[in-house]
C-alpha cells in the first residue's frame, strides 16, 4: 500500500511513517499543505491521510482540490472534533475521518479498508502458477507451502504480482515498495528481490520472478532461461 501522509505535527507524523513502514506500506510525508498538494495531484496514491490545520493550504482546501481531478481515497486525521468540522470534512470529499489522539491499529483498520474500497475491481487472491498471494491477509504459498517473508519482501512480491507479465525497472519499484525519496542506485532493490526469489523460486518449477538486463524485473510464467 502506498500513502501519503500529510500533518506538520513531527511527532504524528514520524510516528505514522514508522509505523506505516513496519507494515510494509511504502510512505510519503509532506509537512505543509502546499507540499502536501503538489505530491497528492503528481503521484498515485492508494489512501492519503490528510490533517486538517495545515500551513500554506489547509486540508479542506487540498481535499477540494484533489477531487476535481482525483478520487483518491482519504482520511482527514486531525485534532478538530467537532460534528461541524466531521460534517465538512465529508461534504468536501473526505472518505473517513478520525480525530486525535487516535489508535495506530484502528488507522491502520480504517486504511486497509479505504485500499480495499478505492480497489473494488481488484482481486484480493492472485495466482501465478502454483504460486498463491493474498493481498488482505498478506500472506504467500508455492505449491501448497506456506512462503515465510517480511513486510517488505511482501510488498514487493505484492507489487510484482499485480504487474505479472510487466517488466518493473528499479526506480519502479524503489518508487512503490519504498518511498519516492529512495535512491536507487544503492544495491537494495537487487538485494530484495535476491531474498525474494530464493523464496519464492528455489525448489519449485517454474521460477516465476526473472531479470531483464538493462530493464528490471517482470514475474510471469515462461520457458526457462537465464534468471
Amino acid at each position: 500500500m502506498k500513502i501519503l501522509i500529510v500533518d506538520d505535527e513531527p511527532k504524528t507524523a514520524d510516528y505514522l511513517y514508522k509505523g506505516l513502514t513496519e507494515q510494509g506500506c511504502a510512505v510519503d510525508v509532506a509537512r505543509d499543505g502546499i507540499d502536501g498538494q503538489h505530491l497528492a495531484l503528481v503521484h498515485d496514491y492508494d489512501v492519503i491521510v490528510l490533517d486538517a490545520m495545515l500551513p500554506g493550504v489547509d486540508g479542506f482546501t487540498l481535499l477540494r482540490a484533489l477531487r476535481q481531478v482525483k478520487q483518491t481515497p482519504v482520511i482527514m486525521l486531525t485534532a478538530r472534533d467537532r460534528v461541524e468540522d466531521r460534517v465538512k470534512g465529508l461534504h468536501d470529499g473526505a472518505d473517513d475521518y478520525l480525530v486525535k489522539p487516535f489508535s495506530f491499529l484502528e488507522l491502520l483498520a480504517r486504511l486497509q479498508a479505504l485500499q480495499r474500497r478505492g480497489r473494488t475491481q481488484e482481486p484480493m487472491q492472485l495466482k501465478i502458477a502454483n504460486l498463491q498471494v493474498d493481498l488482505l491477509a498478506r500472506k504467500a504459498w508455492r505449491g501448497g507451502a506456506r512462503i515465510d517473508l517480511t513486510a517488505k519482501e511482501f510488498a514487493l512480491l505484492a507489487v510484482l504480482a499485480r504487474r505479472q507479465g510487466e517488466i518493473l525497472s528499479k526506480t519502479a519499484i524503489a518508487e512503490l515498495v519504498w518511498d519516492m525519496h529512495f535512491d536507487s542506485n544503492t544495491n537494495i532493490v537487487e538485494v530484495a528481490i535476491k531474498r525474494l526469489r530464493s523464496k519464492i523460486d528455489t525448489g519449485f518449477a517454474p521460477r516465476l520472478l526473472h531479470t531483464i538486463r538493462g530493464m528490471g524485473y517482470v514475474m510471469e510464467v515462461r520457458e526457462e532461461g537465464p534468471a
